[in-house]
């Protein structure tokens, strides 16, 4: 899968185009915690998306309590 098929995907599933790369990020990991996309394929995308300067929420997320 390239970015361009990933965009596709999400603007078929949401009915609209990501607003950020996140958003994007985020739709990426739920496709590959479903089962939608193997492992290797989803590092490749992962890292074109992080190097790109997408987020995961987990990332964002303060741990201190």
């Amino acid at each position: 899968m390239h970015v361009e098929e990933l965009m596709t995907l999400y603007e078929m599933d949401r009915n609209e185009p990501p607003a950020t790369i996140n958003h994007l990020l985020d739709f990426y990991q739920l496709q590959y915690i479903s089962g939608k996309i193997e492992l290797d394929e989803y590092m490749k995308i992962y890292y074109y998306l992080t190097i790109h300067g997408a987020t995961n929420a987990h990332e964002l997320t303060n741990h201190s309590f």
